[in-house]
């Protein structure tokens, strides 16, 4: 979901000659992707009543937690390579857990369309701090209007509307979807300024995905999330679609694309996720969509893809 900027580390390895320009099956990679990605909030929003979102990040992370030391045993990563960058490991691990704690705690409040949107405002907070903390990564005067026009539309989705009811909870949900981004945003960071940035991405997952599951899963129990799960069907295919789909299959096809196109142009495709989630969102929960909270998207959209491109 959310990896873009967590990913574009891998590129650096890559020789320029091995990348080409996005064609029709990169393109086509690409959307199956960004839907996958805009489905993850309305998969955990469907099922909240039988497994509660915070348990379903624990389970997922935990889960895919196997696939990813199996995949890290198979590429020649060891203990000892982990060790070797356990303090921004760690920090990275509760830059990503906190992440999806928000996501998981707004998604009890807010509608999941609002986060598919919120949670995309990372790359905004992501390109502002790489201003001041990284050399070479200083914005332009455009980058600093596409800055501005995500502020503004900002402003404007998260504005009250009288004519959705419990407006004030949906406001708190949507601020702790800012609060994901954020997270998110941390972690690119995090990476950009220290020895993760020249590991394998695998690498850095071996962190992230069982620092989730075993910091989260004791934090359900004690909570007693774990007690209430009831796996009817649906929790359990949902729960499935985010293990393999999301945290595996999902962020590994991404790699894969990194490796072979510009990222660049797989950043602007990255945009339909968020487009993607706000459709779902209204047409499989029926949730509804205010004329402020699409033209403040649509605002905020147009400024991420001024700062990114």
């Amino acid at each position: 979901m959310q990896q873009t900027d967590r990913s574009r580390q891998t590129t650096s390895s890559v020789p320029a000659s091995v990348r080409r320009r996005l064609d029709l099956q990169g393109g086509s990679l690409m959307v199956v992707f960004c839907l996958a990605l805009g489905f993850q909030q309305v998969a955990i929003k469907a099922v909240a009543t039988d497994i509660a979102p915070l348990a379903q990040i624990a389970l997922r992370s935990a889960m895919a937690s196997l696939f990813i030391a199996v995949l890290a045993f198979r590429q020649g990563i060891r203990l000892p390579d982990l060790r070797a960058h356990l303090t921004p490991g760690l920090l990275v691990g509760a830059g990503f857990t906190a992440e999806f704690v928000f996501v998981a705690w707004g998604l009890n409040y807010t509608l999941a369309s609002h986060m598919s949107v919120f949670l995309y405002t990372a790359p905004i907070f992501a390109a502002l701090g790489l201003h001041w903390l990284v050399p070479g990564e200083q914005l332009s005067r455009r980058q600093w209007l596409g800055v501005g026009l995500a502020f503004g539309g900002m402003v404007l989705a998260m504005a009250p509307s009288t004519a959705i009811d419990d407006a004030g909870d949906i406001l708190l949900g949507d601020f702790l979807g800012l609060l994901a981004g954020l997270s998110w945003a941390a972690t690119t960071l995090i990476i950009r300024r220290s020895t993760l940035s020249e590991v394998p991405p695998v690498h850095t997952l071996c962190y992230q995905l069982p620092f989730a599951g075993l910091l989260l899963l004791p934090v359900t129990g004690f909570l007693g999330y774990l007690g209430d799960i009831q796996f009817t069907s649906a929790a359990v295919t949902s729960l499935a679609f985010q293990t393999l789909v999301i945290s595996l299959a999902a962020l590994l096809l991404w790699f894969a694309l990194l490796r072979r196109y510009f990222a660049s142009q797989l950043g602007i495709f990255s945009f339909l996720s968020p487009v993607f989630g706000v459709l779902f969102g209204a047409l499989l929960l029926d949730e509804p969509l205010t004329g402020g909270f699409i033209a403040g998207g649509a605002l905020l959209l147009a400024g991420l893809m001024v700062v990114t491109r």
